[in-house]
This record gives structure tokens, sequence and C-alpha cells, in this order.
């Protein structure tokens, strides 16, 4: 596999110097240049055909989100904007994400190498991510008026990552009102949590809710499980609640998807459905193989729909599989195996 090429777009010096030094030391990515504003981007990706674009929000002239929709149109690139924006400003994060971009990743609050350095990680495997999968296809999505659903008992774990965001708010708005209890693993900087529970409530039928511990899982509502600090798990089964648990992380990962369809698999059996939806990493891969092992149906987004497939790939590869779906008809496979079947008159 070939390095990723990233061009870095930024007017601080002191930010491209900083985010240069991360990316360089990183496996697997090379930064092939670095840019002041939109009009040396626009020469140097012609000349250098980068693979990933770092692309800052507030630049002289032309800004970023500008820029990133001249991209999109002319010369389609994975591009990852980072901006302080991104904490304090997440309408505009969304908007970026709208217009093509692969994420939003906030830049410290101090630009310190040791505050960098305790990013460098997730950053740098975001950039790879984004190289491997490709340019974010933005398509518009439309919502059939949802048919009459008699919910048969069954409960719903889903998780996503990177472009979860769009995949939610592509995804939820297709569940009826009274749609099965459906808890949702989306590890999310905290600046975004409250826009996005806007957001979804302005499109859902269902009620949107933030995770707390000790909840009884209810039809009707969706359970955004955000806490980077906590892991969400089942407890009881029949009338499960949901408990956060606060312990080490999981395969590297808090919360851990993996956790959660395992407590699906152990409390509810096949009377649970679990899905993987985009998303950076293997988490979820060995949870859903349990979920399927004890009968429960499971999906994963397919890699043409993803903004990046790591997640979903690794539960294909782990045989946690049961169907391999394109997100505009996840909604509905998730409904059909929770709705009740009627005998035949």
């Amino acid at each position: 596999m070939s390095n990723a090429r990233v061009l870095i777009v930024d007017d601080s010096l002191t930010m491209r110097a900083l985010f240069s030094g991360v990316l360089e030391r990183a496996r697997g990515i090379e930064v092939v240049g670095m840019a002041a504003d939109a009009d040396e981007a626009r020469e140097l990706m012609i000349k250098l055909k980068p693979t990933v674009v770092t692309l800052d929000v507030e630049m002289p002239g032309m800004n970023g989100l500008e820029f990133l929709e001249e991209i999109m149109r002319d010369r389609p690139t994975p591009v990852i904007m980072l901006s302080t924006l991104t904490q304090k400003g997440a309408e505009t994060s969304f908007k970026a994400l709208e217009l093509g971009a692969v994420d939003c990743f906030p830049k410290p609050k101090s630009a310190t190498p040791d505050e960098f350095n305790a990013l460098a990680p997730k950053l740098a495997a975001l950039v790879i991510a984004a190289s491997n999968g490709g340019v974010k296809q933005v398509k518009p999505v439309s919502h059939p008026v949802t048919r009459s659903f008699d919910w048969n008992g069954k409960i719903v774990a889903m998780s996503t990552s990177t472009g979860g965001v769009d995949a939610l708010l592509g995804l939820l708005p297709a569940f009826p009102q009274n749609c099965p209890p459906t808890v949702i693993v989306l590890p999310i900087e905290p600046g975004f949590i409250d826009p996005l529970v806007k957001r979804l409530k302005a499109s859902c039928q269902a009620q949107i809710v933030l995770a707390e511990d000790g909840q009884p899982l209810q039809q009707g509502k969706i359970y955004l499980a955000t806490d980077l600090a906590t892991h969400p798990v089942i407890d009881r089964w029949p009338d499960p609640s949901l408990r956060l648990l606060r312990s080490d992380p999981v395969g590297g990962f808090r919360p851990s998807a993996s956790l959660l369809f395992a407590t699906v698999a152990k409390t509810a059996g096949a009377n649970g459905v679990g899905c993987i939806l985009t998303g950076i990493g293997n988490d979820g891969a060995a949870g859903l193989k349990a979920l399927r092992g004890v009968g429960g149906y499971t999906i994963a987004q397919d890699a043409a729909s993803c903004v990046v497939d790591q997640a979903p790939a690794a539960a294909r590869a782990a045989d946690a599989v049961d169907v391999s779906l394109p997100l505009n008809e996840i909604a509905a496979a998730i409904l059909n195996s929770c709705q009740r079947v009627r005998d035949a008159a």
C-alpha cells in the first residue's frame, strides 16, 4: 500500500510546521507540500497530486469552506478540515461535511509540541484512512414515508466514527416514531454533540436522547452514546436498560462498540440487531461476531457508501456480518428485522 501524500493548507506558519512534524513522523504518511492560502494550494495540488489535503477554515482571501467547495467540484480529493472552529463553531464543521470533507479535526487549544504529539496517533490514522478511502461521495438523501411499523421486541445497537455524523443524518430520519429501542456508539468531540442532537431532532420522527446510566430502553427512542469516558452496555433481559461503565478502553477504544454488541449478544441473543457504519479501526468486529453467533441479525455498511470502510471491512473479514448494504438500504433492513410478522389470514 502506498503512502498517503499530504498537502497541508494553513495560513499560520507555526501550524504548518507543527502539523507537518506530527505527520512526517507517522508511518505511511508523506507530507508532499505546504501552502498558506488557496491560491498557493491550488498550484501545488496540480503539481504534487496529493492523496489527502488538510485544510484550515480561516484563511486570507478564499476561506477554507469556499476552497473545499472548489476542490470537490474541480479536483476531487479527500479533505480533512483542521481548525479551532471545529470545536467552537460546529455549524461550520457540519457545512464542511455537507460539502464533502472526510472529517473535521480540532486543532489543539495551544500550539505546543506536546499538545500536537498527543493528537498525533488519531490524526495520522485519519489521514491514512482518508487517503485509502478516496473521495467522499456527497449525495442527497430522500426518505420515503415509513409504512406502518409493528415492533416485535428486538433491540438495535449501532456503531460509527469517521463519517458517522453524515451517516446518521442520512439514516435515522427513516426510523418511525415507534422505532425499536436503538443504542448508537458515536465517539465525537464534545463541541459537536449539541448541534448534532439539534439536527437529528429536527429531522427524525423518533426521540433522540443522549445516553445516561440506568436508562430503560424504550420503544421510539434512539440513544446516542458519545461520552469518551464510558462504555455503553445493555443490562438485563427482558426490560433491558442502558448502563455506562467507567473502565479502561477495550482494544484501544472507549466507548467500545464491541463491548456494546457483546452485551447485546449476552442479554438479548437472537432479539438483537447490530450494525456497523462507516468508521476508522476495527472496533465492533469482535462484538458483532458474538451477536451473530447467538442468532442476532448483523449488518455492515458497504464499502462504496462508506466515507471510511475500515470498521465495516474488519467486521466482514471477521465473518461477523449477515449482510452488507449501502447506507440508503440499512434502515429498511433494520426495520424489517424488527417488524412483527403477522400470521396469514
